[in-house]
């Protein structure tokens, strides 16, 4: 039986076209529901409407038969309805006929009313027609701008609350539909997390195994030819096997410090053991470090110091950790390594860059350099070895140090990693680890 294996792009890509597709139905259905208040708040006018006419009938109103009803009756504003009357008229008649009318055509809300007289230039007559369980009371109608005819004023405070509870239905459907869908992203998304996390440890056992490798057999062959008595007899031959054994030991100790450094900044605070220090100097030093590499590859090395004031507060092993890296990058990812180190003091802050000839970056991996167990790839393959954590662990250095470190790259010209560290700043403090993360 066939199997396939997603890969986590495809379902990142899933996941994008599934939140579109939620924006895109969440957008309509909230127009949606904009369309049905509207209509709920035409059916809302229209039953008031329907109920004054009634009401007309029922009191015998005379401009009711005079009239068109939208001369009769004018909406100043939503709550409020303003009808022509002609008095004088039953108020005991208008309060009951008026009730009957609001139900007969379900308006099922509390109504405040009141009676005006051009001649009395006031409300003569206000009282409340009550919904079931309201707790209102009744309150005189004064409108503004008052009219200059007699007529019948309706207001209805809670217009807007009745409407949304005559769409009850439609609220807690979208409800309900909007909480299938943030589900629904929630497990997608919990689903390509889990499936990233599967491909990085994935890599990760693949990167170990491969570059471990490599170094035990060559080990493991120098040894076999070691134990050979003839080889005593073969000083030159017996200096070359040693140096190998001696190279691919210390790039084996290089790799597993690196491993233990990160495991280290994983389970623990990142704490720094600040001094005044010299940048030069620890530049120096990282250079002395890198000779052997520098000379098997023929690197051009060019140092251009040029900060007049090159003193930090800092931690000395961990800022050696960082130059090393940058400059073990430059060399690592150059077919013919050229490497310029240039210091400056910008304000109150040191800018250290490392600049190199390399294959560059291209723009879409820039923004991933710094993520762990992230290695720089060309198509389907990776373009140096590595566990993909040296540039992470350099991140988070420069971070615990207050500083910033950013990369401008071009493809096949090369990069430079830029990074400004404050100067005369006796506070330092710990971070804790995030998840940033590439490099050797």
């Amino acid at each position: 039986m066939a199997s396939f294996s997603i890969r986590s792009s495809t379902i990142r890509l899933g996941i994008f076209i599934s939140t579109l597709v939620i924006a895109v139905i969440l957008v309509f259905q909230l127009i949606w529901l904009k369309r049905v208040y509207r209509f709920e708040q035409k059916e809302f006018d229209h039953g008031v409407v329907k109920s004054i006419r009634g009401l007309y009938e029922d009191i015998n109103a005379a401009p009711y038969y005079s009239y068109h009803l939208n001369v009769l009756i004018e909406t100043p504003e939503p709550h409020l309805y303003i009808a022509r009357l002609s008095l004088p008229v039953n108020t005991d008649s208008l309060t009951g006929y008026l009730q009957s009318e609001l139900e007969d055509f379900d308006i099922f809300t509390d109504c405040y009313f009141g009676i005006y007289s051009v001649v009395a230039g006031k409300y003569i007559y206000s009282g409340l027609l009550k919904s079931a369980g309201t707790q209102e009371t009744g309150t005189a109608i004064t409108p503004d701008p008052a009219r200059q005819y007699d007529h019948l004023a309706l207001y209805f405070p809670n217009r807007h609350q009745y409407i949304l509870a005559q769409m009850n239905f439609w609220i807690i459907s979208s409800a309900v539909l909007l909480l299938v869908l943030l589900l629904f992203g929630g497990s997608l998304y919990y689903f390509y997390r889990q499936k990233f996390l599967n491909e990085t440890q994935k890599d990760f056992i693949h990167n170990f195994t491969h570059e471990f490798k490599t170094p035990v057999s060559v080990i493991s062959l120098a040894a076999d030819v070691l134990k050979n008595p003839s080889i005593a007899d073969q000083p030159e031959r017996l200096a070359t096997y040693a140096d190998i054994i001696a190279y691919q030991a210390t790039y084996l100790h290089s790799q597993i410090q690196k491993l233990l450094n990160l495991a280290h900044t994983e389970s623990h605070r990142f704490h720094l053991s600040t001094e005044t220090v010299n940048i030069h100097d620890l530049i120096r030093e990282a250079v002395s470090n890198l000779n052997p590499l520098i000379s098997e590859r023929h690197t051009q090395l060019e140092l251009d110091l040029a900060a007049e004031q090159p003193m930090l507060i800092a931690d000395k092993n961990y800022l050696i950790i960082v130059i090393t890296n940058l400059i073990d990058n430059g060399i690592k990812y150059s077919r013919q390594p050229w490497i310029r180190i240039h210091t400056q003091n910008r304000e109150n802050s040191l800018v250290l860059s490392v600049e190199d000839n390399g294959m560059g970056i291209e723009k879409k991996q820039l923004k991933k350099i710094f993520r762990k167990f992230f290695r720089i790839r060309q198509g389907d393959t990776y373009t140096a070895k590595g566990f993909g954590i040296g540039l992470s662990f350099v991140k988070k250095i420069v971070d615990a140090h207050g500083g910033k470190i950013k990369i401008e790259s071009t493809p096949e010209k090369g990069s430079v990693f830029i990074i400004e560290l404050p100067c005369n700043k006796t506070k330092m403090y710990a971070t804790e680890n995030k998840d940033p993360g590439s490099g050797g």
